[in-house]
């Protein structure tokens, strides 16, 4: 009779590849992360945005959503490097504290989308009250709400109320028409928070498959190491 030994089998120390189906989702997090950053940036510090942030009553809480915004990308740009990296070496600890942090950003996301979708009302009246406050100064006095008037023509392309005619100096020159400035406000802050929302809840869902991807992965990981 043949003799027969059982040899333990022992644990490769070498990634096992079918642990990196989802690795594609890591860069993915820092690119996503990257274009987050680039429209938030973009969208604080050009455009009407910019314009509207020199006044001295300028609507900081408007702002809050895209400060969010910001912080989310640079987390997930930091998150994705990390979760490679725990991927790459098989570290349970790593893409559990990745799967936390993505847990944050999309608390954050959906936050900013709520925010944006919800205040877009208040954020529409505050600058209209702001627009108001502007033209009612400019008619009691000519010098006084000059700047402010003229900085809301030209960055909503619009001019005065029901008429223009009582504040046609401050008008831009290339403005072909009379368009109501208290619409105008509406449509385009009401435009771009709802761009914000969409760019939040977006960016939330992203985070989801990159949690799943992460708990797919710790199983995975698991798995393989109570097989011996």
């Amino acid at each position: 009779m043949r003799a027969s030994c059982d040899v333990p089998r022992r644990r490769s120390t070498e990634p096992r590849k079918d642990h990196f189906f989802p690795l594609w989702a890591y860069p993915l997090d820092e690119l996503a992360g990257s274009a987050v950053i680039a429209f938030g940036l973009w969208f604080r510090f050009g455009g009407a945005i910019k314009e509207l942030s020199s006044e001295d009553k300028s609507p900081e809480y408007f702002y809050v959503g895209l400060y969010v915004l910001v912080g989310a990308g640079a987390l997930m740009m930091a998150v994705g490097f990390f979760g490679c990296c725990g991927a790459m070496r098989e570290s349970q600890c790593v893409l559990g504290s990745f799967f936390t942090c993505l847990l944050v950003i999309f608390a954050a996301e959906v936050t900013t989308g709520v925010f944006a979708f919800i205040g877009k009302g208040v954020a529409i009246r505050h600058v209209q009250t702001m627009y108001e406050e502007a033209y009612n100064d400019y008619l009691k006095d000519r010098g006084k709400g000059n700047g402010t008037l003229i900085t809301f023509h030209s960055t909503f392309q619009c001019c005065g109320k029901e008429s223009s005619e009582q504040v046609q100096p401050t008008c831009p020159k290339e403005l072909l028409g009379h368009k109501n400035c208290i619409d105008e406000i509406e449509t385009i802050i009401s435009v771009k928070l709802q761009l914000i929302g969409i760019v939040g809840i977006g960016i939330a869902g992203l985070t989801i498959f990159g949690m799943i991807f992460s708990m797919v992965l710790c199983c995975a990981i698991r798995n393989s190491r109570d097989v011996i």
